[in-house]
């Protein structure tokens, strides 16, 4: 079993920002030896999980089919895709659902537009909560203690000159949720996108997931978003709500 734990945080190391891997930067991702996570990294090619080109490891698509198993299981992806095709139809962007995860936005469903707006963004996908609209969102489900104990060990990365660092100015962000229901990131995680969430609750108020929407700053500009976009995301996580 402890094989099995090494593996999955193998697994687990590969994200956005970590597209591929050395023996070394996954050692680094995640605390294992040079030579446990050479191990993990040759087992999971042997497996199909992993392409290797010499130095760089890649995961293939039989990675997906590990996110499939939750996606197959759980009812809230699929309940919610049909009502997140709606909202990309009425907005013309995509539109997409996530999770709280042990500190992180995970997407477990999405609508994706003809028209590509982020590279970054796919079901699967894991964003630091305190850095992400969704994850803001997410956050302010928390109780409070909960919430202070994980801004405390919070290291905001700045992924754009406009991303937030500043960890009070995120609780701020964050307890805003709760009064207005939406969070919004403007130019934070990549520059050109603006994305804006609200909460998705269920019968008894709450917060089981946040639905997003990304956008062009050409395209529209934060109080249009507010004007236009948020009551499609409400109209829509109300409806996703009612299923829960």
């Amino acid at each position: 079993m402890a094989g099995l734990a090494k593996g999955l945080a193998v697994i687990e190391a590969f994200g956005r920002s970590r597209a591929q891997l050395t023996v070394s930067e996954a050692a680094q991702a995640t605390g294992l030896t040079r030579a446990t996570a050479r191990r993990c990294l040759l087992t999971l090619t042997e497996l199909g999980y992993l392409a290797h080109d010499g130095k760089h490891f890649r995961p293939t698509p039989r990675m997906a089919r590990l996110g499939q198993s939750y996606a197959r299981t759980d009812p809230l992806p699929r309940l919610a895709q049909p009502h997140l095709v709606s909202a990309r139809e009425a907005l013309g962007e995509s539109v997409s659902l996530a999770v709280y995860d042990d500190g992180a936005a995970v997407f477990v469903a999405r609508a994706e537009t003809e028209r590509v707006v982020s590279a970054g963004v796919r079901v699967g996908t894991r964003l630091a909560a305190c850095g992400s609209a969704t994850g803001r969102v997410l956050l302010a489900a928390l109780p409070d203690a909960e919430l202070d104990a994980y801004l405390a060990d919070c290291r905001p990365q700045a992924r754009t000159p406009k991303s937030l660092v500043d960890v009070e100015e995120i609780r701020r962000q964050v307890l805003a949720v709760r009064e207005g229901g939406a969070a919004v990131t403007d130019e934070e995680l990549e520059l050109g996108m603006r994305s804006m969430a609200t909460p998705v609750r269920d019968a008894e108020g709450e917060i089981r997931a946040a639905l997003s929407v990304s956008a062009f700053t050409a395209r529209i500009s934060l109080q249009e978003m507010y004007d236009q976009f948020l009551p499609v995301l409400r109209d829509h996580a109300e409806r996703i709500g009612r299923m829960l």
